[in-house]
């Protein structure tokens, strides 16, 4: 018999949900939620089309690829449209607040500052220690002093797209979940099924593709286990941004959404072989900073 973790304090993040529990409000919300950003996506992208015919044709066509800093900016600002969605039907089928899907907001704010910190620590070690390579020869992809006044704005637009995947896979999923089924098998298991399932990109990573779902698939089990430990979306949403900030503005791979990136790795997406060496590596990464996280919440 399997015997899972103890989670004294997921309890009080999901308890919120309790109330609204039923398959069928989830069912609804989801839809909801997946409608309302069909909706606001298509609206914001029309009104896109039109500027662009007038002042800049090809940037539209550019905002799908992110292959530069501000068609990759626009494109990570648009989830933002997935947080709006899910608050919306939160407060319309469930009929609890949007900050109800944070757990205790102050405390969710103090474990993603101290999550976030070691993780950066993290990184910055990882990143001076040997080896000091990618296999070959990191690629500078923008100037240093437009990397740099980008960075503000970056940051923001990184943020608003990790913490809208944590709000709805992390958040509304897990909770809604956790209050009406107590296995994590469920609740842990669905969010992290659907959040591999959009990762899956047979057309970019080839023989690769199963792969690099499964990646997805793993970080989004450590997510449920990182936020059910903590009882807040704090330490997910900081370890999503870190995870995040490390792959779109420091090394970014080669290809489509690597606008922003300050350097790029020697290998794409679609060079197959490149890839399956180096995401042994990536995996162990993962797990080494999903433990410090488990370290700054001790939990």
């Amino acid at each position: 018999m399997i015997r899972w973790p103890s989670y004294p304090a997921h309890e009080a993040f999901y308890a919120p949900a309790k109330p609204s529990s039923a398959l069928w409000r989830l069912v609804l919300g989801v839809v909801l939620a997946f409608a309302g950003y069909i909706a606001f996506g298509r609206l914001f992208f029309e009104l896109l089309w039109q500027w662009c015919q007038t002042s800049n044709p090809d940037f539209y066509d550019a905002v799908f690829v992110g292959r530069t800093p501000g068609a990759l900016l626009v494109m990570l600002g648009t989830f933002a449209f997935i947080t709006v969605a899910t608050g919306i039907s939160v407060r319309l089928v469930h009929r609890r607040s949007f900050r109800s899907l944070f757990g205790a907001l102050p405390l969710a704010v103090r474990q993603f500052g101290g999550v976030f910190a070691a993780s950066l620590v993290l990184g910055i070690v990882l990143f001076v220690l040997p080896p000091w390579s990618m296999g070959a020869p990191l690629t500078p992809n923008l100037a240093l002093g437009v990397w740099v006044a980008l960075l503000p704005a970056s940051v923001l637009a990184i943020l608003v797209q990790t913490s809208a995947e944590e709000i709805f896979f992390r958040g509304y999923l897990q909770q809604q979940l956790a209050a009406r089924f107590r296995s994590p098998l469920i609740w842990m298991l669905l969010p992290s099924a659907f959040f591999a399932a959009g990762h899956y990109m047979p057309e970019e990573a080839g023989s690769n593709a199963i792969a690099v779902s499964v990646w997805a698939g793993v970080f989004g089990l450590l997510m449920a286990d990182i936020t059910a430990r903590a009882g807040t979306l704090g330490p997910a949403i900081a370890l999503h941004f870190y995870t995040n900030l490390s792959a779109f503005l420091v090394v970014s791979m080669q290809g489509d959404l690597s606008g922003l990136a300050l350097y790029l790795a020697p290998f794409g997406l679609e060079d197959e072989a490149a890839l399956r060496a180096w995401l042994p590596v990536d995996f162990a990464h993962m797990i080494v900073v999903w433990l410090v996280a488990r370290l700054v919440i001790r939990r």
